[in-house]
């Protein structure tokens, strides 16, 4: 297929260039300066220059505590933009992937969120997302299919992966988060699971196969435990590694709140398309081999 993808540089699209690739799809990125959400006729021109057989809609604002002050561009990007890309996939007639986020509930259940669940957004960043979620299926439902990822880490850009193991180079011990917990997410696997997805809404018209979905890898884990597991992946490939010291929610403020619980309930995707994303453990070692750090 031939695909356009909405961004150039973040995680989610690096990943799906090189799976994109290695899976014999021809990968169109798309991003400033011919394309800027912020700007919704030049989403739809560089859309409709490209073509594509099928488009992701990966790029988003995802700076989350910036995004208290900047509430106006994460609205632009997040909702209008995202809503300017299915405008332009239901005039193309193609099938369209939405790349959404945990951070559209508020945290508080005492069990992994279903995509039934009601939403309750605890900041911009969240709120900006699931108006997007909203304004993507309002305008092309029947050609659309929404993946809730989280906690996203892969060998490109900025993420905790990477951020653990740059402060253990210089420290013993790294106080990390124990009271929230979620599914650690490979952009690696995202992008394996967005291009089946996308794969089946082009083979098959079934409105089941469009709407809402979870989509995280398989297993659970707080921040401090996953930090433990980047230090014991790294140690065994001769890398940088540190004790971890378990630390409140409380003791590290943000200026947005981040949901305790980000743990998504997966079944659905796997029952309709056949989509069930590696163990978070195995595949956080993969990324570890890949980094120069490690």
């Amino acid at each position: 297929m031939r695909i356009a993808v909405t961004g150039k540089t973040g995680q989610v699209v690096s990943c799906l260039i090189e799976r994109g690739a290695a899976a014999g799809h021809e990968i169109i990125a798309l991003g400033r300066p011919e394309m800027d959400l912020a700007d919704p006729d030049s989403v739809t021109a560089a859309l409709q220059m490209a073509a594509p057989d099928a488009i992701i809609s990966a790029a988003a604002y995802t700076a989350v505590d910036r995004a208290e002050t900047e509430a106006g561009l994460a609205q632009a990007i997040n909702a209008t933009g995202a809503e300017a890309v299915a405008r332009t996939a239901a005039t193309l007639g193609v099938p369209l992937v939405h790349i959404s986020t945990d951070y559209v509930f508020d945290g508080t259940s005492d069990r992994p969120y279903t995509e039934t669940d009601p939403t309750s957004p605890t900041g911009v960043y969240g709120a900006s997302k699931l108006a997007g979620e909203k304004a993507v299926l309002g305008a092309y439902p029947a050609g659309t299919a929404v993946l809730r990822v989280a906690w996203v880490y892969s060998p490109f850009g900025g993420n905790f992966v990477k951020t653990m193991l740059r402060l253990a180079k210089d420290r013993d011990e790294v106080g990390v988060v124990a009271d929230q917990v979620g599914n650690p997410t490979s952009a690696l696997d995202i992008a394996d699971g967005v291009l089946k997805v996308l794969a089946n809404l082009k083979a098959d018209p079934d409105p089941s196969l469009r709407g809402v979905f979870h989509m995280t890898a398989t297993g659970e884990a707080s921040w401090a435990d996953f930090a433990e597991a980047i230090f014991a992946a790294s140690a065994a490939q001769g890398g940088p590694s540190a004790t971890v010291r378990r630390i409140a929610t409380s003791d590290y403020p943000t200026p947005a709140t981040r949901p305790a619980n980000s743990r998504l309930e997966c079944s659905l995707i796997a029952d309709v398309h056949g989509v069930v994303l590696p163990v978070w453990r195995d595949a956080l070692e993969t990324v570890v081999a890949r980094l120069p750090s490690a």
